[in-house]
């Protein structure tokens, strides 16, 4: 008898409809064999579903049997299938009601105990279901948790598998999972992290603000100790609360690379990633033999925090320049091309000089001035030019490190911040324009246009600083985000004064 399970494939981020056939009844040896491009944990998936039915009080059919997993030129990877195998075997031998199966897609690692595993890839499965009209997903229930915030289809959660065929044969009711049900619905700031414990720094906190609010990239430069690190981590507590959609593409990612079950990922908030920077390549862009997003895509919608920049291999920081530009990365291997968006916002942190103590009132740098252009020269002008915001991070006094009064909050900051970000939400209605840092040269023209007086202004202002050609729309990408805190209509002379101030080091020599 024949039997059909509807399943998915995860190509990098998306799930794609898999068909997973099961005839029973042939002819000849009581065998199975299993077809469709599996890999070697999809084979293995055999010897674990005849366990788990056999200590679920099932049996296996005692005749020859074959699976195909369609469509055969997609190659299948992992345990997912072997809830639908199981299930499929059950229905091919009358132990599973008719058609009861056709109206969900299913996946699940299963335990020789027939308990089920959490599984990769449980929002996009449930994407997958809406897109293909389905009536829902059937999956483990920590997996089921995640893909509970895909509103438009019902979200079944089992624990075994005997609870997942006495549901399909009407036997007893599961409920569909609720999104307040879900833990990762809790809306919550990463780490409870506040602004209000970092001392002083004013002028640091003020360009963090201007890049949260329009999105721009930020470099800090500034001695050891100087609270570069502390200030970064704090980014996400005064950034918007991703919406609905940003936050399942968050999960999708997470939930692709197997870290669905991170508290971080977990939680409704804005990623924060800060690798080591002895990362490799594919470590930070994604990739391996089986393609899998990297650093810069588990950022998505949030944080990349690189301390250290200088200290990053050049190859690894070089190929982040095209992904920096477009919002999503390409990686082609021999078992296929994906593609993963990484519209991430870059924090970097780096000391002036290789010692850290160029510029030091206390006078510790013993570096020569060889020393410090090959080590400022390891960040290429190409990647400098895809950071708008470059601001100095000096060495804290003793005065402030003793004092008891705080900073203000990451709540006050954020207010302003909202407020900024919904004037460009306006401004860019319908243009797939998010923020000021993505603005177009025609929108630049048009919402950062400038009289003849401010101008000349900025253009005396790149003649005596020494600016490179490429500061001046970023310049003013920076004094539009300054404008928006202000809630001015016009770019002002402050504001480009302010915007001329952050870009440190774009000066030539």
């Amino acid at each position: 008898m024949l039997a059909k399970v509807y399943s998915g494939a995860l190509i990098g981020v998306d799930a794609v409809f898999v068909e997973v056939e099961v005839n029973s009844g042939e002819r000849g040896e009581p065998r199975v064999f299993m077809v469709g491009l599996p890999d070697a944990a999809v084979k293995e998936s055999q010897d674990r579903v005849s366990s788990a039915l056999s200590n679920s009080g099932y049996s296996m059919p005692q005749t020859k049997t074959t699976i195909n997993l369609a469509p055969g030129d997609i190659r299948k990877e992992g345990p997912i299938y072997d809830l639908p195998i199981a299930l499929g075997i059950l229905s091919s031998t009358g132990q599973i009601s008719e058609g009861a199966l056709n109206s969900f897609i299913i996946a699940g690692e299963l335990a020789l105990s027939g308990e089920l595993r959490g599984i990769c890839g449980g929002v996009s499965l449930a994407l997958l279901a809406r897109r293909k009209k389905l009536r829902g997903v059937i999956l483990p229930k920590d997996s089921a948790m995640e893909a509970a915030l895909v509103e438009g289809v019902e979200v079944f959660a089992a624990d075994n598998i005997r609870q997942v065929v006495d549901f399909l044969n009407g036997k007893i009711e599961i409920a569909p999972v609720k999104i307040s049900d879900s833990p990762c619905s809790k809306k919550v700031f990463v780490g409870g992290l506040d602004f209000a414990d970092v001392k002083g720094q004013y002028q640091v906190r003020r360009a963090v603000e201007v890049a949260v609010a329009g999105g721009h990239n930020l470099l800090m430069v500034g001695p050891p100790g100087s609270g570069k690190s502390m200030i970064a981590k704090r980014i996400p507590s005064i950034m918007p609360i991703p919406t609905l959609e940003e936050f399942l593409e968050i999960l999708g990612i997470y939930s692709a690379a197997g870290l669905s079950r991170g508290a971080e990922a977990r939680a409704f908030c804005r990623p924060f990633r800060a690798p080591h920077h002895t990362i490799s390549d594919i470590g930070l862009i994604g990739g391996g033999s089986v393609p899998k997003p990297g650093e810069i895509s588990l950022a998505h919608n949030g944080v990349l925090f690189l301390d250290e920049l200088p200290e990053f291999k050049r190859s690894a920081l070089e190929v982040m320049r095209q992904p920096l530009e477009d919002g999503v990365v390409s990686i082609s291997r021999s078992a296929g091309k994906i593609k993963v968006p990484c519209n991430f916002m870059l924090v970097a942190a780096m000391n002036p000089c290789p010692c850290g103590y160029f510029g030091d009132p206390r006078g510790k740098c013993r570096c020569t001035p060889m020393q410090i252009s090959r080590y400022r020269s390891k960040i290429s002008g190409p990647l400098l030019d895809r950071i708008d915001i470059h601001v100095e991070a000096p060495a804290i006094g003793l005065n402030e490190l003793g004092s008891s009064s705080k900073g203000e909050s990451s709540e006050e900051i954020r207010k302003r911040v909202y407020a900024a970000r919904e004037i460009q939400a306006r401004r860019f209605a319908g243009s797939g324009v998010r923020d000021n840092s993505s603005m177009t040269s025609a929108q630049i023209k048009k919402y950062c246009a400038l009289d003849d007086a401010r101008r000349a202004m900025l253009a005396s202002a790149m003649e005596q600083l020494n600016l490179s050609a490429r500061a001046w729309d970023r310049i003013l990408k920076v004094a539009r985000t300054v404008a928006d805190l202000d809630a001015s209509e016009t770019v002002k002379p402050h504001h480009l004064l302010e915007a001329i101030n952050y870009r440190s080091l774009d000066r030539n020599s």
